[in-house]
């Protein structure tokens, strides 16, 4: 019997040679696809720089770089940011739970007094929304984000305060192995002997800046990793730095890049209508109007001008076949492409809607929102949670929460206070009529509840609540007919229907 556990084969193996995968033969066939593989933090020693300084040119200068990193700060944060909702409980006297409404209010109201660009941030630019929208878009260019938390006296009147930085301050160069305790420095982070990160080495100023050159390049701040929120999303265990998120489309982006390129050169060579001119004896000077650097003869035409030729000339037109037909084709097909590898929908990223029709659009759509939905649950787990808590904490130390009596919180009750959640942008579908009956449905059978529905559209059950409530009361203060003004409410119909009939019954209407 074969033992596994020791080195001689298995009799399968003996009797055949034929592998189990197709994919790890070698051979001419397979010439091209790599036989080794490294750890995540060596591949990207070796590459991490390449790969941003790349991805930062798309970003900047490749219009589908461009749209996509747009794509990730629009779905991602959306035009107004995450909303906090903050959900403090409290007993009665009864002892049943009910919503503490006075520190809900007095919480949310400081948080969005916070959130100011003069509170948040302590370089006093960004406020948290622009702070949120800097983060995303660090992500998805550069793979990973840095940003410094500051706290205590001196940090605004809630004692916290936000330093975003560049990510090249955490320097990648900076290697050192394990010692006798375990602890090594990976690409500028320090992990002890399982992987966890203890701290960061940040460069006291940015590598590339004019100033930098006069100091020493050992200049770093070693900060603890829990005053730095260190934001990227891994792809491997046991990864300390992230990856651009473009880096799969990035050959192609700059493929098509170049053939978008030489097909305009080529276009604009085609449109120009050139050609030669040949002379009987060689000598064409009698039609120069110019000789080039490489003493070539050139004339030079006028559009819509046609000239004589001097007996003898003969013209040899040069036109190229281009645009080509299969041109489109070809852009579409390398698109699709890059639109899988930066994992966005071809007609988002192209902006092509043509041949597109509801059920084609709304699958595409449905599958793209739910991984715009998982990366605001990466977010909010990784940075928001965090920043919420840390700035629930020191805002209490400052008493800077106070309830419309002039009280302030209490720093004892924390744990009653930290109550919140996010909720991240949400979308109108293309056909909202057919989305809103089959809620409505669902909600009718008991399949979904209000605050589900309202918080599929990014709102809170509360907060919509109140609304209704206090268009309620206008309505009732101003003593406005909107039944009336609606032809499809149902009183409306009856009204009528009544009045309808009280003309038929009447005989001196009638008559």
């Amino acid at each position: 019997m074969w033992n596994p556990f020791k080195r001689n084969k298995p009799p399968e193996q003996t009797q055949s040679k034929k592998r189990s995968f197709d994919a790890a033969a070698v051979g001419r066939l397979f010439s091209s696809l790599p036989t080794t593989t490294q750890s995540m933090d060596w591949d990207l020693r070796i590459g991490l720089y390449r790969l941003r300084v790349r991805s930062r040119h798309f970003s900047v200068n490749n219009p589908y770089g461009r749209k996509f990193m747009n794509m990730c700060a629009t779905n991602i944060i959306g035009p107004s940011g995450m909303s906090l909702v903050v959900r403090v409980q409290e007993k009665d006297a009864k002892g049943k739970t009910k919503v503490d409404g006075m520190a809900n209010d007095a919480i949310e109201k400081a948080f969005t007094d916070w959130s100011k660009r003069k509170n948040c941030d302590v370089t006093g630019t960004h406020s948290f929304f622009e702070i949120q929208n800097l983060a995303v878009k660090a992500l998805a260019r550069d793979g990973e984000c840095l940003i410094r938390k500051l706290y205590g006296k001196g940090y605004g009147k809630y004692g916290f305060q936000l330093q975003i930085l560049d990510v090249d301050r955490l320097d990648w160069m900076l290697n050192v192995p394990a010692g006798d305790d375990g602890v090594a420095i990976k690409m500028g982070v320090e992990i002890n002997k399982y992987g966890k990160v203890l701290a960061y080495h940040v460069l006291t100023k940015h590598p590339s800046d004019v100033q930098y050159y006069t100091a020493s390049y050992s200049t770093r701040e070693r900060i603890p990793v829990e005053d730095v929120y260190h934001l990227f999303i891994a792809d491997r265990p046991e990864q300390n730095r992230g990856i651009p998120w473009m880096h799969a489309a990035m050959v192609q982006l700059g493929n098509l890049g170049g053939y978008e390129e030489a097909a305009i050169i080529a276009a604009r060579v085609g449109a120009a209508k050139m050609g030669f001119f040949t002379a009987p004896d060689g000598d064409g000077s009698a039609l120069s109007t110019e000789v080039d650097d490489n003493g070539n003869l050139m004339t030079e035409a006028d559009a819509g001008v046609f000239g004589v030729l001097p007996q003898g000339y003969d013209f040899t037109p040069f036109n190229p076949d281009y645009p080509h037909a299969m041109y489109a084709e070809f852009v579409k097909a390398a698109l699709r492409g890059i639109a899988s590898g930066l994992g966005v929908s071809y007609n988002g990223l192209a902006n092509d809607l043509e041949g597109v029709n509801f059920s084609s659009i709304r699958a595409g759509v449905l599958e793209e929102r739910e991984v715009w939905m998982g990366l605001q649950n990466w977010l909010i787990e990784h940075f928001m949670d965090d920043v919420y808590e840390t700035w629930l904490k020191w805002a209490l130390l400052s008493g800077a929460i106070t309830l419309p009596n002039g009280s302030t919180l209490p720093v004892t009750k924390f744990d009653k206070f930290n109550q919140a959640t996010w909720k991240g942008r949400r979308w109108q579908w293309v056909d909202p009529v057919k989305d809103i009956q089959a809620n409505i449905q669902a909600v009718n059978n008991g399949f979904k509840s209000r605050t589900d529905v309202i918080a599929e559209q990014g709102q809170d059950i509360e907060d919509v609540f109140m609304k209704l409530a206090e268009e309620e009361a206008m309505i009732e203060e101003l003593d406005l007919d909107l039944q009336a003004a609606n032809p499809n409410h149902p009183d409306a119909n009856s009204a009528d229907s009544k009045s309808a009939d009280q003309e038929t019954e009447d005989p001196q209407n009638n008559a």
